[in-house]
């Protein structure tokens, strides 16, 4: 196994926002600031590396009957160690994140990456999977926040960079602005990669169907109705 490919393949190939379309609820609602998403990201990306340690090192002990809800309390712990240290050491950014820096707990890429990698893999390939894809994470936020920092306060990371007379564009600090900057950013990353559009949708366009319960169920219940 290739543990450079691992990590490589979030970063844009696979990257769980721009290309998989996961974590949107975050990847809206924080990236108001460059600041924001980038707490986000270190965040999300931390809870990803441990989580995938501690399930990979942990797969063969988990009933596959309760392997769900033993993956989210062990993210549920890792979530919580994070919340604290933001709690302390970066106050601003763990209020402005609010309800979103818990709410990883859910996140589908975390999740996804538990049930569709580390549940299978050993410890070395799971820490590079996770990293690539938690870097891939921030770097969308990034992007997206960045922009909207950018051209909707006239600042980035907190310094001005728009002198006072230039009124900002505040609708892309907005919910329309952030939907509008993310469709942009998703298609240049998709014009970068000459990607093009699924021949599928749904679970016949999933990269990840063979191993996946739902799209598995999905395919019994279509042969049972032929």
């Amino acid at each position: 196994m290739s543990y450079m490919k691992e990590f490589t393949k979030g970063l844009l190939k696979e990257n769980p926002t721009l290309v998989s379309l996961l974590g949107m609820c975050p990847t809206l609602a924080v990236t108001v600031s460059a600041t924001n998403a980038l707490g986000m990201g270190a965040a999300a990306t931390f809870v990803l590396i441990c989580s995938n340690i501690a399930i990979s090192l942990m797969k063969d002990i988990i009933p596959k009957q309760v392997r769900l809800p033993a993956y989210i309390v062990i993210i549920a712990g890792f979530v919580t160690i994070v919340g604290f240290i933001m709690q302390r050491f970066m106050a601003p950014v763990y209020d402005a994140l609010g309800i979103f820096l818990p709410l990883i707990t859910v996140n589908c890429i975390i999740l996804g990456r538990a049930e569709m990698f580390a549940s299978k893999n050993g410890v070395a390939a799971s820490v590079c999977d996770g990293a690539g894809m938690g870097i891939g994470f921030t770097l969308a936020l990034l992007a997206v926040g960045s922009v909207r920092e950018v051209f909707g306060s006239g600042s980035w990371f907190g310094i001005q960079l728009c002198p006072d007379f230039v009124e900002p564009m505040t609708i892309f600090i907005m919910p329309a602005g952030g939907f509008f900057v993310l469709g942009c950013v998703i298609a240049l990353v998709n014009k970068l990669s000459n990607r093009k559009p699924p021949a599928a949708t749904g679970c016949a366009a999933c990269p990840n169907r063979e191993g996946c319960i739902s799209c598995t169920s999905n395919s019994e219940e279509k042969e049972g109705d032929k």
